[in-house]
C-alpha cells in the first residue's frame, strides 16, 4: 500500500473542482442560485479544461535509509499537484518492502525525529514500465550499503525516457556510470564528496541551481530539486503547466539554472 497521500488542502480542491462540468464546480458554502457570489476561476487554473486520454506516466522513487526527506517531498508533491490534470503512477522502490527512514545512520544528538516511507517494490522486483527514475540525496548516499541501489540505476537507466537527481542523489548516478561524460551538479555544502562517493568521470559543475543533460536533470542540494522537477515539468509539458503547478505550490519557482548562491556561500567557482 502507497503510505503517501495528497493532502486535500484548499488550493488542491480548487483545482479540482475547476475541471468538474459546471453543476458539480460550485463552491461547497453556495449553490446554484448563488452565482453572484461565486469567486472567480484562479487564473492559472483554466475553468473546464479537457484533456487527451493518454497513459499514465511511471515515475519510479527510488530510497534508502538516511534519505533527505525534502530531496523525495518537495518533488513529490509538485507531482501530486501535476497529477491532477495529467495522469502520473507513483511507486516507491528500496532494497526491502520495510519501511525506510530519513533517520540518520549515525546521531549525535538523542534526538528520535525521522519519517519513514513503505516502499511498493524492491530492487529485485520492480516494476516493468518506468518511465522516470527520481534519485534523492541524504547523508546515507554514504553507506556502504548502497551497492544494491546503485546497480539498480546501472540496469534501469538506459530503459527509462527520464532521471532527475536531487542533491546527493548525483552521486549514486555518478556510481552507476550513467553520468560518464555528462554535465552535473549536486550539494555545494558537500561539494567535496562528489569524488570520493561518486566519479571524477563527470563534468561537475560547481554553479548551478540544476543541470540539464540530454535526458538526466541533476539538482544542487535539497530544496533544488523542485526547481529542476519544475523545470522538467516544464520541458515535457510546457511552461504554462509548470506555472500553475508552481502556483499552486505557493513556490518562488527559481527558473534561472545558473542561480546558485550557495556556489558562493562555500566559495565555489568552476574551473
Amino acid at each position: 500500500m502507497l503510505a503517501i497521500k495528497p493532502v486535500c488542502w484548499l488550493p488542491a480542491l480548487t483545482l479540482l473542482t475547476s475541471y468538474l462540468p459546471p453543476t458539480l464546480a460550485l463552491p461547497l458554502n453556495m449553490t446554484d442560485s448563488d452565482p453572484s457570489t461565486s469567486p472567480p476561476s484562479p487564473p492559472s487554473f483554466p475553468a473546464h479544461q479537457t484533456y487527451p486520454l493518454v497513459e499514465p506516466l511511471n515515475i519510479a522513487v527510488l530510497l534508502f535509509p538516511a534519505f533527505q526527506a525534502l530531496d523525495v517531498f518537495g518533488p513529490l508533491d509538485a507531482l501530486n499537484i501535476l497529477s491532477q490534470t495529467i495522469p502520473l503512477n507513483l511507486h516507491i522502490l528500496a532494497s526491502t518492502l520495510s519501511p525506510v527512514s530519513t533517520k540518520p545512520l549515525t546521531l549525535t544528538t538523542r534526538s528520535n525525529f525521522s519519517e519513514s516511507v513503505v516502499p511498493t517494490h524492491t530492487f529485485d522486483s520492480p516494476p516493468s514500465d518506468i518511465d522516470v527514475l527520481l534519485v534523492p540525496g541524504g547523508l546515507g548516499t554514504r553507506s556502504p550499503d548502497i551497492g544494491p541501489l546503485v546497480d539498480f540505476i546501472a540496469t534501469t537507466y538506459p530503459k527509462v525516457q527520464y532521471m532527475i537527481t536531487v542533491c546527493t542523489g548525483s552521486w549514486l548516478a555518478a556510481r552507476a556510470g550513467v553520468l560518464d561524460g555528462r554535465r552535473a551538479t549536486s550539494n555545494k555544502r558537500s561539494w567535496a564528496g562528489r569524488l570520493e562517493y561518486g566519479s571524477d568521470n563527470v563534468k561537475w559543475v560547481a554553479k548551478a541551481r540544476w543541470v540539464v543533460d540530454g535526458n538526466v536533470w541533476t539538482s544542487s542540494g535539497v530544496s533544488a530539486g523542485i526547481d529542476a522537477t519544475l523545470d522538467w515539468i516544464k520541458f515535457v509539458w510546457g511552461e504554462e503547466r509548470a506555472r500553475m503547478v508552481a502556483d499552486g505550490m505557493e513556490y518562488d519557482w527559481h527558473t534561472d539554472a545558473s542561480w546558485d548562491p550557495f556556489a558562493e556561500l562555500y566559495g565555489l567557482k568552476d574551473e
